[in-house]
């Protein structure tokens, strides 16, 4: 090769390190600048260690099993328990649980039916019953206390407590306070006659009453007798008794029906041929 050749290869491989440096320069700054980017992003969140092999399974919580020699017991039930006495029909039971209502069962040594047919359905003495009153409930007192049927007691508290009651505070501006009556229970004959069919007295069906008393004889009461009311509010009020009586009872004897009623108002609950039918005078 030539000195003149050589002097050219010279100068062109000069030229090409200038470039060749020219080229790593800007190519390291480049990497340089795309190295300083990486450093700035977040690293990624690491995948949570591996179980090691020898770490045990957590053993199921432990249910407990009745033993075969112990097994569970059931709740055994509670027993009800019942305040009624012995023998108390529904009617009674019925008739007791009315705050101001006395009434008992009779005696079974008094309580004797001299014949077969003189037998009462659920016998049951009365000695007051309640009704319902302004400024509470009232009693009225049966004196002297009467042997009658429940299905009787049961009328007459109705009958009371519906009519015979605002009557008497309607004429006399009172409360009804005692009946006295009579001819509860008792075996014998229609008009006490030595013949012919039984009384409704012989069943317990019937009550008589000789009087109604309003408040308090002793300070301003009223006493009205059935036989011979006096004044006209009297008459009036015995009046409207013995209309109510006859809507309330299948029959309404008294004064002006016959001799036997002379001197008191009957009323009975004994069935008739029609239920429909009343006998009223």
């Amino acid at each position: 090769m030539t000195a003149k050749r050589m002097r050219q290869f010279a100068a062109l491989c000069g030229i090409g390190a200038v470039v060749a440096i020219v080229s790593f320069f800007t190519l390291s700054q480049a990497e340089a600048a795309s190295g300083a980017k990486a450093e700035t992003r977040p690293a990624p969140a690491g995948l949570p260690p591996l179980r090691p092999k020898d770490l045990a399974l957590p053993s199921p919580a432990a249910v407990p099993v009745p033993s075969e020699q112990s097994p569970a017991k059931p709740r055994e039930a509670q027993p009800s328990v019942t305040s009624s006495a012995p023998g108390e029909s529904a009617c009674m039971r019925a008739l007791a649980a009315v705050a101001g209502n006395r009434i008992r069962q009779p005696d079974a040594m008094q309580y004797r039916a001299t014949e077969s047919t003189c037998q009462v359905q659920e016998p049951i003495v009365v000695e007051a019953l309640a009704y319902r009153a302004a400024d509470g409930p009232g009693t009225v007192v049966f004196a002297p206390p009467v042997t009658i049927s429940c299905a009787m007691a049961t009328r007459v508290s109705q009958w009371l407590d519906d009519t015979i009651q605002p009557l008497a505070r309607g004429y006399f501006g009172q409360d009804l306070s005692r009946l006295q009556v009579g001819g509860g229970h008792e075996c014998r004959r229609r008009n006490r006659s030595t013949a012919g069919p039984l009384s409704e007295h012989a069943t317990g069906q019937a009550l008589d009453i000789f009087a109604f008393v309003m408040g308090e004889e002793r300070s301003g009461g009223v006493r009205v007798m059935v036989e011979k009311p006096a004044g006209l509010a009297q008459d009036r009020f015995l009046k409207a008794v013995r209309q109510s009586a006859c809507g309330a009872f299948a029959t309404s004897l008294g004064p002006g029906s016959d001799a036997a009623h002379a001197n008191h108002l009957h009323v009975d609950i004994q069935p008739r041929r029609s239920a429909s039918t009343r006998f009223c005078q």
